[in-house]
């Protein structure tokens, strides 16, 4: 059992099961087409779906098991997770114990158990599994254990499905790219369009998906748009959701614009000078396109933005490496050192919940050092009678 692309006539890609004989798995195929046009999902969740479908159903043909119905041994599936790697050795050996080093770490079984609980709970949905599973991958709780935050304006007790097995997961300190670390990729960029692509995501926020998704008539950079037909104030751009070529993909369902500063209007005019060099007035719609490898005008795809900030991290021998999602933290980190209201931050990294905005917003050092600093020594306040 492994995950396998499936690319239509119309383009639009998703992710199907198929066995050992490249057969498709009816009900993974059918779920993963639910996911991506039924529910808007994008290319990517039904890759990371399908691969832990796929993990569920080779554990269950590996130990004879009717995946309808073994959700009863999910725990068995999860140290099966943990100690068996994707590609056994001829012996098939399965080394645990003190000392055996896990194949999967806690992140990754918690995503494959979520793929699983969704492949089940569909099957159910649609009458290939029996409805007592459920039962077995959920338990009944109440809003009486969620925070008062997350318990709603409305004090009445109400009831939810909670996940039977998760596995805990290690706390993780999220990152973000430093000002100076930023800088000195910009400065290794060889082309104004690797230099857009920067300040995209450092100055504007962006996710690589969205860069690699916008196109040249969402980006109106001039003061006053209103002969473009957008009332919008000042230079800016249109952060939409499409099914795109190249696969660039907005996680954020609703559009919303996103206003720019001189620096990120200056990468831009710089770029399309460099853009009308190669392709002229004529190319591609897409903003980025690839100008010196690959098919020349060619929509980017959002893996090349990756590659691109792997290889200016090493030019700039930075001493660790700097990816396109610390760029983004980065620039709502700065919005909110600059003063920014968490709310703003929001709304500039097109969020709809106030609180996913938090873990963007990682205050420099230094401003913590000063934080410190602005504090009074003790000694200083009883020579003003207050100690």
């Amino acid at each position: 059992m492994r995950a396998f692309p499936v690319t239509l006539p119309s383009g639009t890609r998703y992710w199907t099961v198929v066995d050992d004989e490249l057969q498709v798995v009816p009900v993974a195929d059918q779920w993963a087409r639910h996911q991506r046009f039924g529910k808007s999902r994008a290319e990517l969740t039904t890759r990371t779906n399908a691969g832990g479908a796929a993990l569920y159903l080779r554990w269950c043909c590996a130990t004879a098991r009717d995946w309808r119905t073994a959700a009863r041994d999910l725990g068995l599936f999860m140290v099966w997770l943990k100690h068996v790697p994707a590609r056994q050795d001829r012996r098939g050996a399965l080394l645990s114990g003190p000392g055996g080093k896990p194949v999967r770490q806690e992140r990754r079984i918690n995503v494959v158990l979520s793929a699983t609980r969704g492949l089940l709970s569909y099957a159910v949905s649609v009458g290939e599994a029996p409805r007592h599973v459920l039962g077995q991958i959920y338990e009944l709780a109440d809003s009486r254990d969620l925070p008062v935050e997350a318990q709603g304006e409305d004090s009445g007790l109400s009831y939810r499905l909670r996940a039977r097995h998760r596995v805990q997961e290690p706390q993780s300190v999220l990152d973000r790219a430093s000002d100076d670390e930023i800088v000195s990729m910009f400065l290794k960029c060889r082309c104004a369009r690797d230099r857009l692509v920067v300040v995209l995501l450092a100055r504007a926020g962006l996710r690589r998906g969205q860069a690699a998704g916008l196109r040249r008539s969402d980006c109106h950079m001039l003061p006053d748009s209103r002969a473009l037909g957008c009332d919008y104030k000042g230079p800016h751009l249109h952060v939409r959701r499409r099914d795109n070529a190249n696969g660039a993909w907005s996680k954020s369902r609703a559009a919303w614009i996103q206003p720019v500063d001189f620096l990120v209007v200056q990468a831009f005019d710089q770029y399309f000078d460099e853009r009308f060099e190669f392709l002229g007035a004529g190319g591609s719609d897409f903003l980025l396109v690839n100008l010196f490898r690959g098919v020349i005008g060619a929509p980017m795809r959002p893996e090349a933005i990756y590659e691109l900030f792997e290889r200016l991290t090493r030019r700039a021998e930075l001493p660790r490496a700097v990816v396109p999602h610390m760029a983004r933290r980065a620039f709502g980190s700065n919005v909110s050192d600059a003063g920014g209201r968490l709310d703003e931050v929001q709304a500039l990294l097109g969020q709809k919940n106030p609180e996913s905005a938090r873990p963007y917003v990682i205050p420099d050092q230094d401003r913590l050092r000063e934080a410190v600093e602005r504090v009074p020594s003790p000694r200083e306040l009883h020579g003003r009678g207050e100690l």
